[in-house]
């Protein structure tokens, strides 16, 4: 059975990185599932801080080097793409917003997109729905239903099962989320369609600022 190609871009900027450690997992948990349905996965990752200079480059002068060709060649060549960028001033970082610049804007047509992001606080979550659901909507992917923040206090609480999102949010624990858009991912990869799972309770906007303020 022929395998399929999933491409991981990671826009991490420090080494260690919890954005490519992120990464990392909804690619494991993407290829776990694809395992248990019997399909083969190819996974190739590309770290766009090593590409830095020469996607500068390439928006100066409109070619690419044969590094970056190769990274552009993974991603548009995938049968299915794992996004994950580290949030900077409320939206993606500039290095992942100018790969995709340089990629052509018809070429992720049709292609199924998990979108992922990490920060420093759960307040910049939304920066995957204001800011990465657009720019791939955009590009015509087909981007899953469940998007993954990660934020600082994510990482230290997963264990535990008390994020910020853990008790009576729609999203879950971090775990959670990211097996259910590694399922979702998964599943248009076999051509399943995608559905998306009504949230156990809506929390009031008055609810959510009351928890906001002072004791």
């Amino acid at each position: 059975m022929k395998s399929l190609k999933l491409t991981v871009v990671s826009a991490g900027l420090g080494r260690p990185s919890t954005t490519r450690l992120l990464a990392d997992r909804l690619a494991e948990a993407t290829v776990r599932d694809l395992a248990g349905e019997g399909r083969p996965v190819d996974v190739q990752v590309v770290e766009l801080r090593e590409l830095a200079t020469d996607i500068a480059h390439n928006l100066v002068t409109g070619f690419p080097a044969p590094a970056l060709r190769t990274a552009i060649e993974a991603v548009t060549g995938a049968d299915g793409v794992i996004v994950v960028t580290p949030i900077f001033t409320a939206s993606y970082s500039g290095l992942f917003k100018s790969f995709f610049d340089v990629i052509d804007p018809t070429a992720l047509a049709g292609t199924p997109v998990l979108i992922a992001a990490t920060g420093g606080t759960a307040r910049h979550s939304l920066a995957l729905e204001h800011a990465l659901r657009p720019l791939f909507s955009y590009l015509r992917a087909i981007v899953v239903p469940t998007a993954v923040y990660a934020a600082a206090e994510d990482w230290g609480s997963e264990a535990s099962g008390d994020g910020p999102e853990a008790n009576g949010g729609p999203g879950g624990d971090l775990s959670g989320r990211i097996t259910r858009a590694a399922g979702e991912l998964a599943g248009l990869l076999l051509g399943q369609p995608a559905t998306v799972e009504e949230p156990e309770e809506v929390v009031p906007f008055a609810r959510q600022l009351a928890a906001l303020r002072p004791e």
